[in-house]
């Protein structure tokens, strides 16, 4: 079997590094657990990533990155079922190629992350909605409650049946999370 290459030994310790940091947050997560997770010593990780600020940085920076392409591609969209569409669409997709990062964009929605990065990454994320992050008006935050059950349906399809869901599938789920109908 070939070596992996440098950005896919990259790609796997962020992934497995987004799950852990979403299941069990940023404070409790160890280089330790990321390292034995990956399969890789401490030294070889710190290596890469000298500081867990470090690792944690690259993360949310990953995430944010993700966020961002998808909200550009809704973007100029009015708000409402075919921005919803776009956006959840473009969650699905990165849902089924990377489950550990929409674990950690779930986790950055909840209503108090450990981190200010992860609050940014939230704010993207209801951004790519049309979600104005200051509104907080009956209407705006039952939006957000349909957000967040849309993508938690999403994300726990996912996780749950990764090589048993289509695409299409997890996209209906979700939009119907959002209250849309078909």
């Amino acid at each position: 079997m070939p070596r992996p290459t440098k950005q896919q030994i990259e790609d796997e310790i962020l992934e497995t590094a987004a799950a852990l940091f979403a299941r069990h947050g940023f404070k409790e997560t160890s280089i330790q657990r990321v390292a034995d997770a990956v399969g890789y010593s401490k030294t070889g990780l710190l290596h890469r990533y000298p500081t867990k600020e470090a690792l944690q940085a690259a993360v949310v920076e990953r995430a944010l990155t993700d966020m961002r392409a998808i909200a550009a591609d809704a973007e100029g969209l009015p708000v409402g079922p075919a921005r919803d569409r776009v956006v959840i669409a473009g969650v699905a997709r990165l849902a089924l190629a990377r489950p550990g990062a929409v674990a950690l964009l779930l986790s950055a929605m909840m209503s108090a992350p450990d981190s200010d990065m992860l609050q940014q990454v939230g704010g993207v994320i209801f951004a790519a909605f049309g979600v104005d992050d200051q509104c907080v008006t009956d209407v705006e935050l039952r939006r957000r409650l349909r957000i967040v059950g849309a993508l938690g349906a999403l994300a726990v399809t996912a996780v749950a049946l990764p090589e048993k869901v289509r695409l299409d599938e997890l996209v209906e789920v979700s939009y119907d999370a959002l209250g849309h109908g078909r």
